[in-house]
């Protein structure tokens, strides 16, 4: 499998072949609203444009990392991780980070999103190394759900958690890539999400 033909497998249609888009704010400044972390992860000030058009705009202007922030909050869950997976793929320059235990949980898990499948790939990623994509790779995928520790309590999995992990997955992935390289694999990341964001996954 050639860095670019992760995303050709990607299922983008639902059982009757129907195209889902998976667009869940009307506006930019609507994502912003609802993620309020995600105004220090991105240098840009929010818009009244649609979602696709602000990271289409992010992704023409150069704003990469931007970009990726965007789109890791803007995708659901499930979207999110595949797209992470996708994205550790073609920007990797270890071939063996996309076979890891990491890399490989995360895959089944935006496969048969299931709880097992979940709580596998939380249990590798709270033991990887941190400075591994494919641990936050395992960890996005871990976070989509259960419950998460707070203090003493224990209380849903904030949506935003998976979001986080999947922005540190890909930029860290992107710093191990030569500048020029990784420009041009960084718009083609931020091009298969956007593809994402208007099919969704089948």
């Amino acid at each position: 499998m050639t860095i670019y033909e992760f995303f050709a497998n990607t299922p983008h249609t639902d059982a009757r072949g129907c195209l889902m888009s998976r667009v869940r704010f009307a506006t930019a400044q609507a994502l912003f609203d609802a993620f309020p972390e995600v105004i220090h992860k991105i240098s840009v000030a929010p818009t009244g444009q649609a979602p696709l058009d602000f990271l289409r705009s992010l992704s023409s202007a150069g704003k990469l990392p931007d970009a990726v922030a965007f789109c890791a909050y803007l995708l659901p869950r499930r979207e999110a991780v595949w797209w992470a997976c996708g994205s550790v793929k073609t920007l990797t320059i270890d071939a063996a980070q996309d076979r890891s235990p990491g890399f490989l949980a995360a895959e089944s898990w935006a496969y048969q999103p299931d709880d097992q499948h979940r709580q596998t790939a939380l249990d590798i990623g709270n033991n990887g190394d941190q400075n591994y994509p494919a641990t936050w790779l395992a960890l996005a995928a871990g976070w989509a759900g259960g419950l998460h520790a707070l203090g003493e309590q224990h209380v849903p999995t904030p949506p935003y958690m998976t979001a986080r992990a999947v922005r540190i997955a890909i930029l860290l992935s992107a710093a191990r890539v030569g500048s020029a390289e990784r420009l041009a694999r960084l718009r083609f990341c931020i091009a298969e999400g956007i593809k994402l964001a208007e099919t969704g996954l089948g």
